[in-house]
C-alpha cells in the first residue's frame, strides 16, 4: 500500500479494484452551454465569477470533433505512454447535461458503446439533473454494462458563497439532484472549491459533514485559480479579493479529509490551471508537491481521512445502545 492509500482513498486505488487495472479518463468537450451562462439564471447570462470562456476544458479538443474523434485521438497518445487498455470517457466542459434527454441519450451512447470503456462520467450542474435526465442514463448504462458517475460543480456548501460567485443554485437543488442519482443506481461525484475567499474553517469541515450525510461516491477538490478576463479577475487585480496562503488551504484540505467518511472516493485533492491563462493558481507550486505536502503532513500527524466522521447515525444516542 502506498502512502496515498494509507491516507486517503484515492481514485487510481478506486479503479483499480472496480475494474482490474488501471484506467484512464478521456475528456470529451460536447456543444453544450451552461445556464448561468445562457441568462437562464445566475445575474443575466453573466456566469460564475470564477468561470473563463473555455469552462474547465483547458486539454479537451475542439467541441466540432465527434466524441469518436476526440476518444481516438487522446486513446491514440495514452495507450502507448501508459498502456492503458480501459477506459473512461469524460464529458467535461459546461453542463453536459444541459440538453435534452434524447440529445443526452445519443452522446453518452456514442462514448459507451466501444469494448475498451468501462463508464462515463458527466459534468454538469446540480439544478440540471431531471428523472428525464436520470432515466436515459440508467438505460444506457443497463445497455453497454457500464457505470455512470454524474460530477456536480457545487463549489460551497454556503448559501452565501454561492451567491458571491453568481452561481445561480443553492445547496437545495444539489441534496436534490444527488437524491435522484441514488434512485437511479449511478454514481455521484461533487467538486468543491476549498479556498473562496467567502468560506472559513467552519464552512470547509461542513462540506465534508454534507456530502458524507448524503453518501456521494466521489469528491474531487480544487484550489481557487483566478482565471484571466473573468469577473473574479477584475476583483483579484483591484485588491478586493483575498487569498488564502498555501499552508491554510493544506490545512483546509486535511480537515475536511478528516470529516469525510472514509468510503468516499477522493478524484483529486488539488486542481490545476495553465499559467498562461490565471492570474493566480496554486501559490505559483507544483500542484503534486501540494500533494504530497498535504500527505506527509497527515502521515507525521497521524491524520486521516474519516479519522473524524463521528456524527452520522445519532451520535447524541448513541450511548444509550452502547450501554443495552
Amino acid at each position: 500500500m502506498n502512502l496515498q492509500e494509507e491516507i486517503y482513498r484515492p481514485f487510481s486505488t478506486y479503479l483499480k479494484e472496480r475494474y482490474g487495472e488501471k484506467v484512464y479518463k478521456l475528456p470529451i468537450a460536447l456543444p453544450v452551454t451552461c445556464p448561468n451562462r445562457d441568462g437562464s439564471c445566475g445575474n443575466g447570462g453573466a456566469g460564475c465569477t470564477f468561470c473563463g470562456e473555455i469552462g474547465t476544458g483547458y486539454e479537451n479538443l475542439p467541441a466540432s470533433m465527434t466524441i469518436t474523434e476526440q476518444m481516438e485521438a487522446n486513446k491514440a497518445h495514452i495507450i502507448p505512454k501508459y498502456k492503458a487498455k480501459k477506459f473512461i470517457p469524460y464529458l467535461q466542459n459546461f453542463s453536459n447535461t444541459y440538453t435534452t434527454p434524447k440529445k443526452l441519450a445519443a452522446w453518452v451512447a456514442e462514448a459507451g458503446a466501444p469494448e475498451d470503456v468501462v463508464a462515463v462520467y458527466i459534468a454538469t450542474r446540480p439544478d440540471c439533473v431531471s428523472d428525464e435526465h436520470l432515466a436515459v442514463l440508467k438505460e444506457q448504462a443497463d445497455k453497454y454494462g457500464i457505470d455512470i458517475c454524474v460530477e456536480l460543480g457545487l463549489q460551497s456548501t454556503n448559501v452565501h458563497t454561492l451567491t458571491a460567485i453568481n452561481r445561480g443554485h443553492t445547496l437545495a437543488e444539489l441534496i436534490d439532484a444527488i437524491l435522484r442519482i441514488k434512485r437511479y443506481g449511478l454514481q455521484s461525484c461533487v467538486h468543491l472549491i476549498l479556498n473562496l475567499p467567502w468560506d472559513d474553517e467552519l464552512d470547509v469541515i461542513e462540506d465534508a459533514k454534507i456530502l458524507s450525510a448524503l453518501g456521494v461516491d466521489q469528491v474531487k477538490l480544487h484550489a481557487l485559480y483566478i482565471v484571466k478576463g473573468t469577473a473574479m479577475a477584475r476583483d483579484y487585480e483591484e485588491g478586493k479579493l483575498k487569498m488564502i496562503t498555501l499552508p491554510e488551504y493544506e490545512d483546509r484540505v486535511i480537515k475536511f479529509l478528516e470529516h469525510l467518511s472514509p468510503a468516499i472516493v477522493l478524484q483529486r485533492i488539488i486542481g490545476r490551471a495553465p499559467e498562461e491563462n490565471t492570474l493566480f493558481s496554486n501559490w505559483h507550486t507544483g500542484w503534486w508537491k501540494i500533494r504530497d505536502h498535504i500527505i506527509n503532513v497527515m502521515r507525521q500527524e497521524g491524520r486521516y481521512q474519516g479519522r473524524l466522521c463521528d456524527y452520522l447515525n445519532g451520535k447524541a444516542v448513541r450511548k444509550f445502545i452502547t450501554s443495552n
